[in-house]
């Protein structure tokens, strides 16, 4: 009996796959965002495109990147020691020889998506395609696709309290991210509908 049981532990361990896409990095936070794509792509002198680039190098290429605006690089400042409040993602989202990079700036006191970038290796340097300043904003990659997420706040909306959610999609064509899917998911007040009486 117990090797009838190992047996079929071990097959339907066999038996579980992934989803046979190159989807690296950390999973998407609650976090959001609006988008907007690089009018141009922009050439940046470090990290190496030969070398994964860490936190502190992902925060060093946003610095150094003339597109990024003055009010994110002002906030990109270590929350403790020199742990810098970014995310880093690295995948093939535009078919360069070397992983793109995906990095998210955050806030330190909340985890806010401040910012959301995209790094393409060209002529052995990163070069930004694709840049987000619109908090809240979340880039990550899914199957191939850049996915930024956002959430849009009402006037009255508490920051825990959006009134929906935008999450738009896009593929790299001819050069540049063209945006090919946006679903908007109203939250409104579901909450109170459902307690509401019904109608006499």
């Amino acid at each position: 009996m117990v090797v009838v049981v190992a047996l079929a532990l071990f097959a339907s361990a066999c038996a579980t796959g992934g989803t046979g896409t190159r989807d690296e990095g950390p999973a998407r936070a609650d976090l959001a965002g609006g988008s907007a794509v690089s009018p141009s792509a922009t050439p940046t002198s470090s990290p190496s495109p030969s070398a994964v680039p860490d936190r502190k190098e992902a925060a060093r290429l946003v610095k150094a990147d003339p597109s990024v605006s003055t009010q994110v690089k002002r906030e990109l400042t270590p929350c403790v020691s020199d742990d810098y409040p970014i995310d880093v993602s690295y995948g093939d989202l535009t078919g360069a020889p070397v992983d793109d990079i995906v990095v998210n700036v955050l806030s330190c006191g909340d985890g806010v998506g401040v910012a959301s970038y995209v790094y393409r290796e060209k002529d052995g340097s990163y070069r930004n395609v694709f840049r987000s300043e619109e908090p809240p904003v979340y880039a990550e990659i899914d199957r191939g696709y850049l996915v930024v997420t956002k959430q849009v706040y009402a006037q009255d909306d508490a920051l825990s309290n959006p009134s929906s959610e935008d999450v738009i999609s896009y593929q790299w064509v001819s050069d540049r991210f063209v945006q090919k899917d946006d679903v908007r998911t109203e939250y409104g007040d579901l909450g109170d509908d459902a307690t509401a009486p019904p109608d006499s």
